[in-house]
């Protein structure tokens, strides 16, 4: 209410201004006709006449009223050049300020929640660059300086910045126009104002400050790099730590445009994805969903059994499945692509030279002309007491320690209620284990919304698994022989038996032991870096888990492909890291699936949308395969089938997502999804389904109601 009121008095002083007829005033010939009662009146009360004048300029600023030229070559006649250069510097300073805070009030929250997404680089651009931008633009008079004003008020710069900027900026343009009007007797039009030739010069003069953004960078890169000594030649083009995703695309990338690429892996090749998270964690979730189905075989019309198995047999499957996979990320694969290969541990010495301690013991040192950290991550351990008596497994180590095992463990705990969490707390109590998970916060998944949250705990609850949230671990002990997790749930200790403890609460980037101090490359909780992914030295680059912001396979593979062509290429062109439509699933059952913005996140970020929902239990595939639970969500801007976000619970959740995910990458809307030929009957005709419910819900009333007329009119 109140900006609508703002909105009416701005409007209502903006039409008095045109019918009183005030603007002629404010034109070239109305200037010079009253320019004789102005410098009575200044004779007279100068100090009135320029406190006046300098009120009226902040007014006609403000309001974006057109005359600012105008009063700008009336302050040189009036006041002369240097007397009427400060008022008009201040006035016109102050006024560009008041626009562009009435900008920010009345439209920035609507237009930022209308095209947020749209404007995300804008503003991240902004947020970085916001200065340099804007005295850019102030420096060129030939940009509408009110439009500058209205424009920047959408945007995240602080107003402080606008106005200190604006005063600076401005001011060039504000002396051309003030000594014109100490002339203005030869002054025919405001045009004849500004030549060609010092439009030009204006224009030269707008680059400066960009130019003065590249020579700072310049000056900052060789104080980054002055206690180094640079080499003369290099005996890489590219050296890249770690072969997990992120590190086998980059070395693939380097090889494949023939760069010479040196890859070191201290570990496994195809890192932490491969050896203990996705490959043998899916592979797991595939015995223990087959084990399920036998014990409800009934819901497919066969006799349900309890099924008998070697639990050492289940994981020797899983080593197996490690092993088939193994050979797409071999040494032997990556050295015929032509990627040098090393496995040792890196340490990086200067820049550009690479220490490697080989694994027979000896040293090698290597110099590139660019470098790429993808060290990876590793769980995350909590300092609970007691914990290294009882002894612990993670996702990384259950995959050997459980691996002698002839059963599943009777009683497992599973602390944390991440992904990683549900999805092998589900797995193991299909298997037989007596599972219960603790979980500190008040829900499972947190970071999905709440509906999902519960329709996946309800299906593991269904499973047997015990679910505990806000549970607090406080430390492990043993009682007797037996084994206790000691937690704290309202104010009281809780003490849980176990014969295993999962850990899984979280990784953490792998950050120490490969030379970042030495070189101060700034961590804060990952690797610190730009837009293009480069760290402090602009020839180091970090992808995947140690840079974030997403600790997903598929992430890790995707900054890669910038950080390969940035380090390779980036003398010629430079790519910012996209991360508009970053898709990720758990794979607990129900499946869930997300691509853009939840629910909960739109509300928190204040992001208007609809829901459009179309539940599973309505597919004809699933019904034919008794998986009836689970939907279809997506988020679109209000009236419109632009997908800001979408959420699938249900089976194979995860290959249904990926035609959302194309449609967001590529800009198509619902319309265009519903306009595609879905195969009958599959999984994917939900996603068809999904977009139709929303063209339901966005019929035109109108015009259905003239068809019905028609209609009926053509039957008689």
């Amino acid at each position: 209410m109140k900006k609508l009121l703002i909105l009416a008095i701005l409007a209502a002083v903006a039409g008095a201004f045109f019918m009183l007829d005030l603007h002629h005033w404010l034109t070239l010939e109305g200037l010079k006709s009253g320019l004789g009662q102005f410098e009575q009146w200044r004779s007279q009360f100068p100090l009135i006449t320029a406190g006046a004048f300098f009120t009226l300029y902040v007014v006609v600023t403000a309001l974006s009223l057109p005359g600012a030229a105008v009063m700008t070559v009336a302050a040189g006649a009036l006041f002369g050049l240097l007397q009427g250069t400060v008022l008009v510097s201040f006035a016109s300073t102050i006024g560009a300020t008041l626009a562009f805070l009435v900008s920010r009030y009345l439209l920035r929250d609507s237009v930022q929640q209308r095209f947020g997404s749209r404007l995300a680089a804008i503003n991240r651009g902004i947020e970085r660059d916001g200065a340099f931008y804007l005295f850019t633009l102030r420096l060129v008079p030939a940009f509408p300086f009110f439009l500058i004003n209205l424009l920047m008020g959408l945007t995240p710069i602080k107003a402080w910045t606008f106005y200190w900027v604006s005063q600076i900026g401005m001011l060039a343009g504000t002396l051309v126009y003030v000594n014109a009007g100490t002339q203005i007797a030869q002054l025919e039009s405001l045009s004849g104002i500004l030549s060609p030739d010092l439009l030009i010069s204006f224009a030269l003069l707008g680059l400066f400050p960009l130019l003065a953004k590249k020579v700072t960078g310049l000056i900052q890169r060789r104080r980054v790099y002055a206690r180094w000594k640079k080499p003369a030649r290099f005996d890489r083009n590219l050296i890249v730590i770690g072969a997990g995703a992120g590190g086998l695309v980059s070395s693939y990338i380097a090889a494949a445009v023939n760069a010479k690429v040196t890859l070191i892996e201290a570990h496994k090749m195809g890192g932490d994805c491969l050896n203990y998270g996705c490959v043998p964690s899916k592979a797991l979730i595939k015995s223990a969903r087959v084990a399920h189905q036998m014990k409800h075989a009934e819901r497919y019309g066969l006799e349900a059994t309890n099924p008998s198995f070697s639990f050492r047999t289940v994981m020797a499957r899983i080593h197996e499945v490690i092993r088939q996979v193994e050979p797409h990320d071999s040494v032997e694969r990556y050295t015929g692509l032509g990627v040098e290969v090393l496995q040792g541990h890196a340490s990086l010495i200067d820049p550009w030279t690479v220490e490697i301690r080989l694994h027979d013991g000896s040293r090698q040192r290597l110099t590139a002309r660019s470098i790429i950290l993808a060290t990876g991550a590793s769980p995350v351990v909590p300092p609970l007491p007691g914990l290294d008596e009882t002894g612990y497994v993670t996702s990384d180590t259950l995959w050997d320690r459980f691996a002698e095992l002839d059963i599943p463990p009777k009683r497992l705990i599973v602390l944390g209620g991440g992904p990683i969490g549900c999805e092998l707390a589900q797995s193991f109590a299909r298997l037989g284990s007596n599972v219960t998970q603790v979980q500190r916060g008040t829900r499972l998944l947190p970071r999905e919304d709440e509906e999902v949250a519960q329709l996946v705990q309800a299906s593991m609850q269904a499973d047997g698994v015990k679910v505990l949230t806000g549970h607090a671990a406080l430390r492990t002990e043993w009682r007797e022989g037996r084994k206790f997790l000691i937690c704290e749930h309202q104010e009281q200790e809780t003490a849980l038996e176990f014969d295993e403890l999962l850990i899984a609460v979280g990784r953490q980037p792998r950050l120490t032991g490969y030379g970042l101090e030495t070189l101060g490359i700034e961590t804060r909780r990952t690797v610190v870096t730009n837009d293009y992914l480069e760290t402090l030295y602009p020839n180091i680059y970090a992808v995947g888990d140690v840079a974030g912001p997403y600790q997903f396979t598929h992430t890790a593979a995707h900054q890669a492909w910038y950080a390969a062509v940035n380090a390779l290429f980036g003398q010629f062109k430079r790519f910012r890291a996209d991360y508009r439509v970053i898709p990720w699933t758990t794979f607990t059952d129900p499946e869930v699936a997300r691509v853009g913005l939840s629910e909960q996140e739109a509300i928190d970020q204040g992001v208007a949308y609809e829901v459009t929902r179309y539940n599973l239990d309505d597919l004809d595939r699933a019904i034919t395969e008794s998986e009836r639970t689970g939907f279809v969500k997506v988020l679109t801007a209000p009236g419109k089938d632009r997908i800001l976000g979408v959420c699938i619970a249900g089976s194979h959740a995860g290959e249904l997502l990926a035609e959302f995910v194309l449609a967001m990458k590529h800009g198509l809307g619902l319309n265009k999804v519903l306009g595609t030929i879905h195969t009958y009957p599959t999984w994917a005709e939900a996603n068809k389904y999904a977009a139709g419910e929303w063209k339901k819900a966005h019929a035109p009333e109108a015009a259905m109601k003239w068809l019905q007329r028609y209609h009926a009119w053509r039957r008689g």
